[in-house]
């Protein structure tokens, strides 16, 4: 039986490992509620003492990597790194190739608004769309290569160009679900990216002779050794772990230095601000959370803003009725872009579906548990008409449905 948190909107389904108090509520809002209780003038003081041990003295090589999408937290994290600790950071970026221009835009203008150097990498497109296909059908995740190539390119970087410290944003399982405490520090540790963000697979799990992947193919994914970790003396930080993180605050800010949102809505979200660089990142990636676990992008959201103290409970739990089951219309670029109908994705699709979230009803449609009480009938909407009406890659998701419909 699935539970909800009593503060936010969590269900105990979650992709996120979470638990519940004798109250009800979750660890990832009580772990929340410490940012009340920390002296973040004191964690900026630790900070900075950590950061100056990296300082490079004679200018011969960068004092840090920053791994960044573009996004509203890659732009506070470089701003913090370089006009709040004066440090001279190297900014390294995976490319998914699932741009929205708007993620581009930002993304460029990072760079230059900052003046900082700046590494883009772009894996084989061919072999992208061949890592998509065989991760949906073997994990039910298509964007795994973005994962992978997010937690493990920066750091074969800091090996190659002796760089030991890498500075991340906020831990997003501490963040989500309480994973750990505040007062923990937690930092990067390769069985995170293995076992949580990896979903539990490397790269030789993706050699695969139907789709002819080859080892060669994959040096991009493979973490450096324990031995060049060693020697580098790599270490990952979160300046979540030192900075009171707000989003929405910091979102204004970075507004204000030139970083743009979305001008328009997505589907499955209120926020206009986050994934800018992954357009199946609020779009299908979601939307399979959805099918697996019961809940989506929004509730995600919701319960960011519920913490903060932005929005109640009451206006979250609408907004995820609104919202948490639509099936975006970015599915249309993503089917033609791997070579897949929209039958096949669906019927792939029902093999995830958890048994403790979803059953059948008496018409044999699937059906789950509501926060807002009783259980509900889901379809499976079916929005491809026209399979020659593809948009452009670059197009923004709400788009690629509104084409097919006008």
């Amino acid at each position: 039986m699935v539970t909800y948190c009593s503060k936010c909107v969590y269900p105990s389904s979650s992709a996120v490992p979470l638990q519940f108090d004798q109250q009800g509520m979750c660890t990832g809002c009580r772990v929340g509620s410490q940012k009340k209780e920390i002296n973040w003038d004191e964690r900026l003081e630790l900070l900075r003492e950590l950061t100056d041990q990296y300082r490079n003295k004679d200018g011969s090589n960068y004092d840090c990597i920053i791994p960044v999408s573009g996004g509203k937290d890659s732009w506070y994290q470089t701003y913090f790194v370089k006009e709040v600790l004066g440090l001279n950071p190297l900014l390294v970026t995976y490319n998914s190739n699932n741009y929205m221009q708007v993620g581009l835009r930002n993304l460029k203008m990072m760079r230059q608004r900052f003046g900082v150097d700046h590494i883009f990498f772009s894996p084989s497109e061919v072999l992208l769309k061949k890592i998509n296909r065989l991760c949906l059908k073997k994990m039910g995740d298509m964007n795994w290569q973005g994962h992978c190539g997010i937690f493990t390119y920066p750091v074969r970087v800091a090996v190659q160009n002796n760089i030991p410290l890498i500075i991340w944003g906020e831990h997003g399982y501490l963040d989500l679900g309480g994973m750990f405490s505040l007062n923990d520090m937690i930092e990067m540790t390769a069985k995170f990216r293995l076992e949580h963000a990896q979903r539990g697979y490397d790269w030789f799990d993706m050699v695969d002779e139907e789709e002819q992947i080859e080892a060669k193919d994959l040096i991009w994914a493979r973490y450096p050794s324990d031995e060049d970790l060693r020697r580098v003396g790599v270490r990952g930080i979160y300046l979540g772990n030192f900075v009171n993180w707000d989003a929405n605050k910091q979102t204004e800010l970075m507004k204000s230095y030139g970083f743009e949102v979305s001008q328009t809505p997505f589907e499955r979200t209120y926020r206009r601000v986050s994934n800018l660089d992954d357009m199946h990142e609020n779009g299908i990636h979601d939307y399979l959370k959805f099918i697996k676990f019961g809940y989506g992008r929004c509730s995600d959201h919701v319960c960011k803003d519920i913490r903060l103290g932005t929005l109640s409970r009451e206006a979250g739990v609408a907004l995820v009725r609104e919202m948490d089951h639509i099936k975006p219309g970015d599915l249309i670029r993503w089917l033609a872009y791997v070579g897949m109908t929209e039958n096949e994705f669906d019927t792939i699709c029902d093999t995830f579906r958890s048994p403790r979230v979803w059953s059948k009803d008496e018409g044999g449609q699937w059906q789950k548990e509501n926060i807002w009480g009783g259980a509900s009938s889901y379809p499976v909407e079916k929005i491809t008409r026209n399979p020659d009406a593809v948009p452009d890659i670059e197009d923004s998701a709400p788009q690629f449905r509104q084409s097919l419909y006008v």
